[in-house]
């Protein structure tokens, strides 16, 4: 399963040459993320609720073109992993050229584990492990 997100490149997050800052690129990647979670019927604050925190342990980003001010682009997301202490999101950052042909701008991963309330490792609920894995199961683009 792969989730698109519309993404528009607001002036607040573009340097004085208009180019996309790097810094934006993992806070994109987070609305991916909710997405993912929102089409197999999850959501954070619903996790977040039954105790259990989803936190990142790690972040890759690997810059392939500038996004720029105005520019329109899709973010597509999907889960590459989940076991039951470790979660890995895969993403492609996307902008369209004309009609049938895009670029890739950047591609990534974040690694993330399940932690409870006091912020001590736990493992991923037996039925939300259940529902992530059925999207791995899927075809997903590699990065």
């Amino acid at each position: 399963m792969i989730a698109r997100s519309p993404i528009r490149v607001r002036y607040a997050e573009t340097d004085q040459m208009g180019v996309a800052h790097h810094a934006n690129y993992p806070v994109w990647f987070e609305i991916g993320r909710s997405e993912v979670l929102q089409l197999l019927g999850l959501r954070y604050r619903d996790i977040e609720a039954r105790g259990f925190y989803l936190m990142l342990s790690g972040l890759q980003v690997h810059y392939r073109r500038a996004a720029r001010y105005d520019d329109d682009l899709t973010l597509e997301t999907w889960m590459q992993e989940a076991r039951s202490r470790k979660l890995v999101f895969a993403y492609r950052l996307l902008r369209e050229l004309q009609p049938g042909a895009t670029e890739v701008l950047a591609t990534g991963r974040t690694e993330h584990i399940m932690t409870d309330r006091s912020y001590r490792v736990a493992s991923v609920p037996t039925d939300v492990l259940a529902l992530l894995k059925t999207a791995v199961d899927l075809p997903a683009r590699p990065v």
